[in-house]
């Protein structure tokens, strides 16, 4: 399994495109690109890799993480795939755009297909399993490839730090305990992947995160 990360737009965000090699099978996770040049980029890593895009995957819908969403699903044909619990998030993107005065046309979200825990995704020969860890936001998912070793965490997450919680639907004590019961029992060599900053292991977080 082939992992690409793209740091895009204001907010620094990272966007992954996961692929088989085999099959040229791919997904997007959190598409934030909010200009057109990174769009193009992104485009062109596709058509350069051949790659054929079956799913945009949302780990949750702050407006950092799927500005070009539905972009993307349109151009490659690909579903949008995210939780219902984060619904009203999409249906308030342009008002999230308005919150952080963001330079950017949107429309209301909607996803194509509603994933919850315990769901998963075939990729090539890996099985990507979808994790419920809300806190941050209602619907936060991760996304767990256990050949590979990786976990793309969202905003639930990150290197020596967790998720905010003061935006709506948030909740720490339900995002560190999302943290507990879902993340730290992976294996300690598990690559957290997270939706901004560097990457880390699941071993570091048990050991030197502050908030666990």
């Amino acid at each position: 399994m082939n992992a690409t990360m793209m740091t895009v737009n204001p907010f620094g965000e990272n966007m992954y495109i996961l692929w088989d090699e085999a099959s040229h099978d791919a997904v997007v996770v959190d598409p934030g690109m909010m200009r057109d040049g990174e769009r193009d980029m992104v485009t062109k890593f596709i058509e350069d890799n051949k790659l054929n895009v079956k799913h945009v995957l949302l780990t949750h819908l702050h407006v950092d993480h799927i500005t070009s969403a539905r972009w993307l699903a349109d151009k490659t044909g690909a579903d949008v795939c995210g939780s219902a619990l984060d619904n009203q998030l999409g249906q308030e993107l342009p008002e999230q755009v308005a919150h952080f005065r963001i330079n950017v046309e949107v429309e209301p979200l909607t996803v194509d297909r509603n994933l919850a825990d315990g769901d998963t995704i075939p990729l090539g020969d890996e099985t990507i399993q979808v994790l419920h860890v809300p806190g941050h936001s209602p619907g936060g998912l991760a996304f767990y490839l256990p050949n590979s070793g990786l976990l793309i965490s969202g905003d639930t997450i990150f290197n020596g730090s967790v998720g905010r919680t003061d935006l709506w639907g948030g909740d720490m004590a339900q995002l560190i305990n999302s943290i507990r019961e879902k993340i730290l029992p992976l294996p300690d060599e598990t690559v957290i992947a997270s939706g901004h900053g560097p990457t880390t292991t699941v071993a570091d977080e048990k050991r030197f995160n502050p908030f666990l």
